[in-house]
Formats: structure tokens, sequence, C-alpha cells
């Protein structure tokens, strides 16, 4: 049953690494590549849409990061776990100190009601969402490795 909880845990927030590295390093790449004011549209629906999922993912995947951290406590990695378990919190409050504010903002932008600045808002956005997906790919990679030891 243990063993089970590492590969779900594992797999769960590998999942999610690989949602919101997209994100970063391709989707948004595709939305600035559309013309005219597609860049805006795609990127309100993907805050709206993805708005939706993501906190019970980022929720769910500290949720058994901890369980896996009680339940392994005397086990190889357990350290591993708990320093994954604390980036995750870390990524949790990146998200909601720094990205939901701008977001809830983004998700309702028109061509027609957005700010001037809603570029510059998206680059720092973006600039915050670079450095939590490296919070999480560093808890990924750390709970891989204590699944392996």
């Amino acid at each position: 049953m243990f063993n089970a909880l590492e590969v779900f845990t594992v797999v769960v927030v590998g999942l999610m690494v690989g949602v919101e590295f997209s994100v970063a390093f391709v989707m948004n790449r595709i939305f600035n590549g559309l013309p005219e004011d597609s860049a805006q549209l795609g990127r309100a629906h993907g805050g709206r849409m993805l708005g939706a999922v993501m906190p019970f993912w980022y929720i769910g995947s500290l949720i058994l990061s901890a369980a896996w951290a009680f339940a392994g406590w005397h086990r190889p990695g357990a350290g591993l776990v708990v320093i994954a378990a604390a980036l995750l919190i870390v990524s949790v409050l990146m998200s909601i100190l720094l990205l939901v504010p701008i977001n809830n903002r983004s998700k309702t932008w028109t061509p027609e009601n957005r700010p001037e600045d809603w570029k510059e808002q998206m680059n720092r956005w973006d600039r915050f969402h670079y450095a939590r997906v490296a919070v999480i790919i560093a808890a990924f990679a750390l709970l891989a490795t204590a699944a392996a030891a």
C-alpha cells in the first residue's frame, strides 16, 4: 500500500509539473505568436480553465506528499519527502500571494476591457510562474529520488 502512495504521488506531482512546464514554455509562446488579440483571449481562457483545476491539484499534491512523509517517516528518503512537501507549500503560497491575484484579473479581460498595462501584468505573471515551475520541479525531483531510495 505504501508503494502505491509513493507511485501515485510521483505521478500526480509529475503530471502537474508537466502541465505547468507546458504553460510556461509552450502554450504562452504559442499564444504570443497568434495574430491580434488572440494571445490575450487565449491567456484569459487558459486562466479560467486552469484556474478552476490547479488549486485542487496543488493542494492534492501537497496532501499526498504529507501523507507519504507521515506514513514513511522511518523509511529511507523520508527527509527528501519532507523537503518536497515544504517546496509544495512554497508553491501554494506563491500561487495565492503572487499568481492568483493577477490571474483573477486577467481571466476576465477582453480586448475591449483590458487595462493598458495588460502585457506588463502578463510578463509579471510569467516571471512568477517560471519561479513556481522551478520550485515544483525541485519537489518532483525530490519525490522521485525518495521513491527510488
